[in-house]
C-alpha cells in the first residue's frame, strides 16, 4: 500500500475513533502512530492529513448533510462518515483531484466499511463533484 493510501487509513481510523468515543484528536493520533510501523513521511502527512480534516469538520459534515440526501446524518456509518470527511475536506480544502479523492474513498471503504458503502460514498461525492466541481479543475 502506497504511502499515500497508507497515511488516508490511518487519517480515517483516528477520525472514526474520535467519532465514536469522543475522545481527544491528540492522543487518538499519537496512539495509533505509536502502534503503527509507519516511515516518518507517511507519520507526518497523516498526522496534516487528520489535523486539517478535523479543523474543517464543521464544513465537511455541512456538505455531507447537504449531499447524503434521506440519509440522517446521526445514522450514517462511522467509517463512512470518516471517508467522507476527508473527501470533503481533500476536495474544498487541498484541493485534490476529484478522480484521487474518490478513487482513494473507494478502496479504503471496499475494505474496511461495508458492502454498500463504495455505492454509498460514490453516490454523495458524485453529485457534489457534479455540482460544485468547475470543468476546469475536473481536467488538472
Amino acid at each position: 500500500m502506497g504511502r499515500r493510501r497508507t497515511g488516508r487509513k490511518l487519517a480515517m481510523q483516528v477520525l472514526y475513533q474520535v467519532d465514536v468515543q469522543g475522545g481527544n484528536l491528540d492522543f487518538i493520533l499519537d496512539h495509533y502512530i505509536e502502534l503503527g510501523q509507519f516511515h516518518s513521511e507517511t507519520k507526518d502527512w497523516a498526522s496534516d492529513l487528520v489535523n486539517a480534516a478535523w479543523e474543517h469538520v464543521e464544513g465537511s459534515d455541512t456538505k455531507i448533510k447537504e449531499y447524503a440526501i434521506d440519509w440522517d446524518f446521526s445514522r450514517i456509518n462511522p467509517v463512512d462518515k470518516a471517508l467522507l470527511r476527508l473527501a470533503f475536506y481533500e476536495l474544498m480544502v487541498a484541493k485534490v483531484h476529484p478522480s484521487i479523492v474518490i478513487d482513494e474513498v473507494l478502496e479504503l471503504a471496499k475494505k474496511y466499511s461495508t458492502d454498500d458503502s463504495p455505492k454509498f460514498l460514490n453516490g454523495i461525492l458524485g453529485k457534489y463533484v457534479e455540482k460544485e466541481c468547475s470543468q476546469d479543475s475536473l481536467k488538472k
